[in-house]
């Protein structure tokens, strides 16, 4: 699904990213986990083709960068993240909103078929969110919003769904029923592979079988999230004495 060997980043003169090398395999759901200024965004920069590497090779979905059409491309990825929540009109509908994910645009400006409607409903159900169809997106409470750009995002049906720190923002009933709905994505048989990224170790669900563990700008580990996701590795990677509660198979932490 996603290859990358020994990708670095320049900007002003300093690495962003630097050696990082990465694979996400079909079937995987990774959870990429790092502070603020990790390089989690410049990843997800690079992956969706809006930066180029300064040295190093990728290929998603079997397309090596400098090879294919990244605007073809862009359309198999689903991206859920802050920038998109902002930039959509709020005077749009949900269902509106929705229908613009099949053209990968922030407004719906070409002519819709029944199917594509029949979708976005579905999606919209799925979602538990059918009675706000006719609803302006911008009257949605913050937790509506997500679930509404889920649906968009689902809505081209891509193979790969990127939800970049989809919980900011939402108190934590909102957060709670928000993880519920993701990992129900994560569970669809003919799903996409999910990449989650997030700085709250809390919200890595039993779905995400793998983690990739950023720190400045460098992998500091990748795995099975069971094996990377303990006391002594988490300590080591925020730098910090923490003490680890397991409950309901997801990770809670606290310093000591």
């Amino acid at each position: 699904m996603i290859k990358m060997e020994h990708v670095d980043v320049l900007r002003n003169k300093k690495f962003i990213l630097k050696d990082v090398s990465w694979n996400v395999k079909k079937g995987e759901h990774w959870s990429i986990i790092g502070l603020n200024g990790s390089g989690k965004t410049t990843l997800l920069n690079v992956l969706n083709g809006y930066i180029y590497p300064y040295r190093g090779k990728v290929k998603v979905l079997g397309k090596e960068f400098g090879k294919t059409n990244l605007q073809e491309l862009r359309k198999e990825i689903g991206l859920v993240s802050s920038s998109i929540k902002y930039e959509l009109n709020t005077n749009d509908s949900v269902l509106a909103v929705v229908l613009s994910g099949k053209f990968a645009s922030l407004r719906l400006f070409e002519a819709v078929e029944k199917k594509d409607v029949e979708l976005a409903r579905n999606l919209l159900e799925f979602l538990h969110i059918p009675h706000l169809e006719d609803e302006d997106y911008g009257v949605l409470s913050q937790g509506e919003k997500q679930r509404v750009l889920i649906a968009r995002a689902l809505m081209a049906e891509p193979k790969i769904l990127v939800l970049d720190e989809p919980c900011n923002g939402l108190d934590v009933i909102a957060r709670e029923e928000l993880l519920k709905f993701i990992e129900k994505v994560a569970k669809k048989e003919d799903g996409p592979t999910i990449l989650y990224v997030t700085h709250h170790i809390e919200e890595v669900l039993p779905v995400f079988t793998h983690s990739l563990l950023l720190k400045s700008g460098t992998v500091f580990a990748a795995g099975e999230s069971k094996e990377l996701l303990n006391e002594e590795s988490l300590s080591t990677f925020f730098g910090r004495t923490l003490s680890i509660q397991v409950e309901q198979d997801r990770t809670w932490l606290a310093l000591k």
